[in-house]
């Protein structure tokens, strides 16, 4: 198996529509016709709430997972660090790639920021856990999906730069690039948040309600 098979494979991997499969197998639906129209876990979220919206998230980041994990397949990227790092790169790009453009669902996938982190969990773990806090606690202060997946791969970026100096080019103008990919993929929630149409995810909504309480008390 050669690694132009593994880069297919991986992307077959990333075109899993979780979202799709998951509204039409358990509520009879598209996802993409509800909500943001987009076949990605903030739209579960939004659509199917948040247990769903949590699975899709989490099977999306294991198809990065194991997307960029492909290469143990060939002996070689086992003892050549550097080699090894840029082919995850690739894999885990074609993952992303297949789940923006799923061939089993037309081409009409999510915008890739579930699988991404998954990419990032295989090669730099550490980086990947502090995104996961940056988007947390984003999503705790503020229920909105789509603000804490923009700064979480801002912070990507920033982590792999600066914080962690990552010292291979290949991954640090590929960190430049998610950055910018997460920004112009997020458009449209950006333009909600700023005229406060976005929707929140029904997390938290405990919290919500004894701040109204206290409101209401004063």
């Amino acid at each position: 198996m050669n690694e132009f098979l593994l880069i297919v494979l991986a992307y077959l991997i990333g075109s899993i529509p979780t979202a799709v499969w998951v509204s039409k197998t358990f509520f009879n639906i598209d996802i993409r016709e509800y909500g943001s129209g987009n076949a990605g876990a903030t739209n579960t979220f939004r659509v199917l709430g948040s247990k769903w919206g949590s699975f899709v998230m989490l099977v999306d980041v294991l198809k990065g997972v194991l997307a960029t994990s492909l290469y143990i397949l060939l002996p070689y990227y086992l003892f050549n660090e550097w080699d090894r790092t840029n082919f995850m790169i690739g894999l885990g790009l074609a993952a992303v790639l297949g789940h923006i453009f799923p061939v089993w669902a037309n081409f009409r996938g999510g915008k890739g920021v579930a699988t991404l982190l998954g990419m990032a969990v295989a090669i730099q773990p550490m980086v990947a856990i502090c995104c996961v806090g940056v988007f947390l606690i984003v999503l705790y202060l503020t229920r909105f999906v789509s603000l804490s997946s923009i700064l979480a791969g801002v912070s990507f970026m920033i982590f792999i730069l600066f914080i962690f100096n990552e010292k291979e080019t290949l991954y640090r103008v590929f960190a430049v690039l998610v950055a910018l990919m997460v920004v112009l993929t997020h458009q449209k929630n950006i333009g909600r948040i700023l005229r406060g149409t976005e929707s929140k995810v029904p997390i938290l909504k405990h919290r919500d309600r004894r701040k109204q309480r206290r409101k209401e008390g004063i």
